[in-house]
Order: structure tokens, then C-alpha cells, then sequence
């Protein structure tokens, strides 16, 4: 289900930001969609923010809300090889938020770090 205003994004983004575990910190960079079905093509998207615990990004390709992703991005020089399932969709902002799963206690103090050095 799509919410068609931007005032409804902005809500629901400020609804989830409550429950949120992770302080999410504005941030661009690629980060590329490796697909199980189409493993020889790379989808690309790019980040609006992140956090400890996930991302928004932005994109064209569709998924739905609970399918697994595993994405590959490169941060202020940490390369992240993570897996996540789709949190949410928002068709009209052609944006997804993603939550990591099944990250590594390493990858998480990583995750923490590159999150912290947007803050400064």
C-alpha cells in the first residue's frame, strides 16, 4: 500500500523513527541489490540515511514489504557485505527502508563507527 502525500511520508517516517533501536543519520552512497535470480547483473540504488540497524534507500525496482535482500556498499572506506528484509515501501518516493539481519557483532561496531562519523 502506497501513502500518496508528502505530509503522510513525513508522518509515517516520524512514526517509525520512534521505534527505532538505531539513531539514523542522513547519508549518500551507492549500495548494489545482489539478486538471487538475476546474480550476474548488480541493481543499484542509492542511500538517503543509515543507521546500525538499517537504511532508506532510494530506488526504481519494486520489492515487497518482507522479501530478503543482500546488499554490498562501500562507507567512508568500510565495504559491507549485509543482508536485510524490506521494513517498508513507499511506491511514490520510490523508497524502501531495509533492516539488517543476521549481522555479525564486527560488522555491527563497523556499522556503529561510520554511523558516528556522519554525526561530527
Amino acid at each position: 500500500m502506497s501513502m500518496k502525500t508528502a505530509e503522510a511520508v513525513e508522518s509515517s517516517a516520524v512514526g517509525m523513527a520512534n521505534r527505532r533501536a538505531h539513531e539514523r543519520v542522513s547519508a549518500t552512497f551507492d549500495v548494489r541489490f545482489q539478486e538471487a535470480q538475476d546474480a550476474a547483473r548488480a541493481l543499484r540504488a542509492y542511500s538517503l540515511n543509515v543507521s546500525a540497524g538499517g537504511l532508506c534507500l532510494r530506488t526504481r525496482k519494486s520489492y515487497d514489504v518482507g522479501s530478503r535482500v543482500r546488499l554490498q556498499m562501500t562507507v567512508s572506506g568500510e565495504d559491507f557485505d549485509l543482508e536485510g528484509i524490506i521494513s517498508w515501501v513507499r511506491d511514490d518516493a520510490e523508497a524502501i527502508g531495509v533492516r539488517f539481519i543476521d549481522v555479525s557483532e564486527a560488522d555491527q561496531n563497523r556499522l556503529q563507527r561510520v554511523v558516528s562519523s556522519f554525526k561530527r
